[in-house]
């Protein structure tokens, strides 16, 4: 019956009563309310954590709640006490390049801090007793790592994803990590240059953490059993035991997946590159591979649940869940807005900007309604309700998701001939090459406030000359 209940205003005035008397239990109070669409609706900016100097790309609660780790171009990992708005301390990551992940490990007493980056490395950072932290490297991909996956409940285990195509597994309690698998193209009839996906996305099942979903650069999300993968790397063993993907996007060459989520029932949640965010139950499957299924019985799976009104095409975004029993779907936008659905029926509830260019990323509080947000801004935004009026859709919300809309479609009319892609990924090489010397000279390539708009775009960026006049970070074909 919980997980049915809704609670109106009044009957949320009448679960604090209950509560002050001793006649509700404090979690059950808790959970009832926190899932209130009339809590969701007041949702408004509780404030603001400064102190990073480059774009924020990353950010995670503890398990308790009380505090945020957070990693970004300036390659600094911060520790905030979120409900003061300070800063409980920092250190320098190792990285060479911008974090992209950054998560603690569980168990551990907030003192291993797992994180990726640009340039390739996995590194852990360990909170000395004096206060000091050391950081070392675990492990390396051939590319940017944009996501790690850690396992439920382990201080030991976890997962790294990277655009090789390379999944990893870590154990803390050896010294190396283990490549478990190449992932591979699902389509027989494959034109691209390399069969190798470049991956975006990992996630653990909270409900079985033996299965494991990874997402990247075609349209398929596709589901592992580690026990069926091979730990001594004795093999490639990229066998999904399930794959996704929303019927009119099968087989289709020009989108990608950006971020996946799992929920406390095993719901997968998709978020495609100029597309949409689409949710599966687990019976929406196409088994190991679309060519696993036949025609007919394709035909009959249901529609995922669907969730429009944003835009993502220009970064790398994040999807979350929200909610004690994941209620809500939240999702940033590049016209700067923040996206809270309600998981069933999809309807808009909450719309809020959070960032005067793209939201990029959006972490739930573990147990209260709570949210932290990041983006192209310096800043983390944290998002709690408000006793104020609020208007929950702005005014030009219809405006501001059909501009999305026909900006979406615009650039889904766009055909790129091989002779164009080829011609691009001969001038992203020159611009790479020109980036590396750069950095071998010296040169300052910091993010500062001019160039806080940049951020690693998927897709197609502005380019003037063949001459790599441009940022050689913003031509980056998906």
């Amino acid at each position: 019956m919980d997980k049915l209940y809704r609670p109106s205003r009044d009957d949320i005035f009448i679960q604090f009563c209950k509560r002050e008397a001793g006649l509700s239990a404090p979690r059950n109070f808790s959970r009832r309310v926190s899932a209130s669409e009339h809590l969701v609706k007041r949702l408004d900016l509780y404030g603001k954590l400064n102190g990073h100097l480059g774009c924020v790309n990353t950010i995670d609660f503890n398990s308790t709640g009380d505090i945020l780790v957070s990693g970004s171009d300036d390659k600094q990992i911060i520790l905030w006490e979120w409900a003061t708005k300070t800063s409980k301390m920092s250190y320098a990551s190792g990285h060479s390049d911008n974090i992209f992940q950054a998560k603690f490990m569980p168990l551990t007493d907030d003192g291993k801090i797992v994180t990726s980056s640009a340039d390739g490395q996995v590194r852990l950072g360990q909170v000395l007793q004096n206060g000091r932290v050391d950081t070392k490297r675990i492990g390396k991909h051939q590319g940017r790592v944009h996501k790690i996956a850690v396992e439920p409940g382990s201080p030991y285990i976890f997962y790294s994803c990277g655009e090789d195509g390379f999944v990893q597994h870590y154990d803390l309690r050896s010294n190396s990590a283990t490549n478990l698998f190449s992932c591979s193209s699902l389509r027989t009839n494959s034109k691209q240059s390399s069969n190798s996906i470049r991956l975006n996305a990992i996630v653990i099942d909270p409900r079985n953490p033996n299965f494991f979903a990874i997402g990247g650069s075609d349209e398929y999300a596709r589901v592992y059993d580690i026990r069926k993968c091979q730990l001594d790397a004795s093999n490639n063993s990229d066998m999904p035991i399930n794959t996704f993907c929303p019927r009119h996007l099968n087989d289709k060459q020009d989108v990608h997946i950006t971020a996946l989520a799992y929920s406390c029932t095993s719901e997968l949640l998709v978020s495609y590159n100029d597309e949409l965010v689409y949710l599966f139950q687990k019976n929406m499957g196409l088994a190991p591979g679309p060519s696993s299924v036949p025609n007919e019985d394709a035909e009959k799976l249901e529609d995922p649940q669907v969730y429009t009104g944003h835009r993502n095409s220009r970064t790398v975004k994040g999807v979350s869940f929200f909610g004690p029993n994941d209620e809500y779907v939240l999702s940033g936008s590049d016209c700067g807005n923040i996206f809270v659905w309600k998981k069933k029926g999809a309807k808009l509830v909450r719309m809020m900007v959070g960032d005067r260019h793209i939201v990029n990323q959006l972490k739930p509080h573990p147990y209260i309604p709570v949210f932290a947000t990041c983006g192209i801004e310096k800043n983390i935004k944290l998002w709690t309700p408000s006793s104020k009026d609020i208007n929950p859709l702005p005014r030009n919300a219809t405006k501001i998701m059909e501009a999305n809309k026909q900006e979406r479609e615009d650039h889904s009319r766009v055909a790129l001939t091989p002779d164009v892609v080829m011609h691009v990924l001969r001038l992203h090489r020159r611009q790479a090459l020109a980036y590396i010397e750069r950095r071998r000279g010296g040169d300052d390539i910091d993010s500062d406030e001019e160039d806080e708009r940049e951020a690693y775009v998927l897709g197609f960026s502005d380019v003037d000359s063949e001459d790599g006049g441009g940022n050689p970070r913003e031509c980056n074909i998906s």
